[in-house]
């Protein structure tokens, strides 16, 4: 390690509270990406425009049309599922390479600007996603749902330089939580639009109020990364490319991570258990409509409110955790949140149907451990990544965050084949928590922080 590496890994960052603030608001910025478009509004709409192109007339009740992208036969409602895995695999591919990137170039900002404007600018040109142009559609989502990817990988990589190691926990789950609030502001006020606005029996309507809110978050994303721009400040490592190509060298930058990470295995274990409990949680997170809807026989206004209840309830569980975690530990809280995870999966078994409130209570309780879980698990991975190499680990972290979500549904989708029950499908999710709480126990954080060449913080 090179004396400007072992620095860093030491002493408390030079950050000040206005630049935190502003690597807060970029969490307020992309939620509104995630919530608004991928959540709530992106599918059902594409999907719509995608039956259109089919032949199918508006607000048919089912549709059996198939579209021919690229001159394949792809029935319309698998068009979107299709799309997300597609721009899953295409994530594997860049975000390591982006993180590569990112530790060397002598300036993050322009990288954070240049991803985060793409993926807001082919958000707002949804707009023009009108009539049948499904295609269209598709690669603005494309574009967009990886360059959201790619801005994480650079954001995430700034946390390290922002917080010595014993208030990293608290800048992030600080980070979490802001970003929870910010998604939930612009998806009520959408939603308010969308309620008031709304014609019965005007589903053209329906569907151009649908489009101009997936376009909000665009300009949401855009205004709100402004902030971040002012206020970071450069922190160059001891990595950065002196000349020559920063693309290129990123590309062998990469190459040398890959063939160096059997040196950090503790480090790999962390990512292993996170890799298989984080899937549990995005699992819950991704079917829980599903399964009021289908198994539950719940209104989509019970949908829709316990959505914003998520949202909000997120920001307080993610300051609520982060507070926990500065009394026991990062480690034993996300152990506790995955226990509680593991009552929230065993209620859902036996929530009622037909009741929206015993399924809204769920919702809280889901936001309660949601943000807190997943902020206090990127905060330690920070402490487990080489001085200098942040944005290539994080890559990789981002690609164990997006690109492994598949484990989870498929076993949910076998279940249900077997069984033909919602119910058993969602409790088979237990263990992904239960084997990811003891692959995390098992880690010995300490030793793994030292062996990163970092200093461990008083409580882990």
């Amino acid at each position: 390690m090179t004396s400007s590496a072992a620095m860093t890994a030491t002493t408390a960052p030079d950050s000040t509270r206005r630049e935190r603030t502003g690597w807060y608001f970029y969490d307020w910025a992309n939620s509104a990406f995630s919530t608004t478009v991928i959540t709530v509004f992106l599918g059902p709409f594409l999907t719509t425009v995608t039956e259109l192109a089919a032949g199918c007339a508006l607000g048919a009740d089912t549709c059996d049309g198939r579209v021919h992208p690229l001159g394949l036969s792809i029935a319309a409602g698998s068009y979107f599922p299709y799309l997300v895995s597609l721009s899953v695999l295409l994530t594997v591919f860049v975000l390591p390479v982006m993180g590569a990137v990112a530790d060397r170039a002598p300036r993050k900002k322009p990288l954070l600007a240049a991803t985060a404007f793409t993926g807001a600018a082919a958000t707002i040109a949804i707009a023009f996603v009108t009539g049948d142009r499904y295609l269209l559609g598709g690669l603005l989502f494309i574009i967009a749902n990886v360059s959201f990817g790619a801005s994480v990988v650079v954001y995430n990589s700034f946390l390290p330089r922002l917080a010595g190691p014993d208030e990293r926990d608290k800048v992030s789950s600080r980070g979490w939580a802001i970003g929870y609030l910010g998604g939930g502001v612009l998806l009520a006020l959408n939603l308010v639009a969308v309620i008031t606005l709304s014609v019965d029996g005007d589903d053209q309507r329906t569907l151009d109020l649908a489009r101009w809110s997936i376009v909000s978050a665009g300009v949401w994303w855009a205004a709100f990364t402004l902030i971040p721009l002012l206020w970071l400040r450069e922190h160059p490592t001891a990595t950065v490319s002196t000349g020559g190509n920063v693309l290129t060298g990123g590309f062998r930058q990469l190459g040398y991570t890959l063939r160096s990470l059997k040196a950090y295995p503790l480090t790999l274990f962390f990512l292993a258990a996170f890799l298989v409990y984080n899937d549990g949680i995005q699992t819950v997170i991704s079917l829980a409509s599903q399964y009021g809807t289908e198994e539950l026989h719940l209104p989509q206004s019970t949908l829709i409110v316990t959505i914003l209840i998520v949202q909000f309830l997120a920001f307080g569980g993610a300051l609520l955790l982060g507070l926990l975690a500065t009394r026991i530990g990062a480690k034993n809280t996300v152990l506790i949140s995955l226990g509680l995870w593991l009552v929230v999966i065993l209620a859902a078994f036996w929530l009622p149907e037909g009741m929206s409130l015993p399924f809204m209570a769920l919702g809280a309780g889901i936001g309660l451990v949601m943000g807190g879980s997943q902020a206090l698990s990127r905060s330690m991975f920070s402490q487990l990544i080489p001085a200098g190499r942040e944005g290539e680990y994080y890559g990789f972290y981002e690609i164990s965050d997006k690109g492994t979500s598949w484990l989870g549904p498929l076993a949910f989708g076998l279940v249900y084949q077997l069984t033909n029950s919602y119910r058993i499908g969602i409790v088979s999710l237990v263990v992904f928590f239960v084997a990811g709480g003891i692959l995390l126990a098992m880690v010995p954080l300490r030793r793994a922080v030292t062996a990163a060449g970092n200093t461990p913080p008083r409580l882990l």
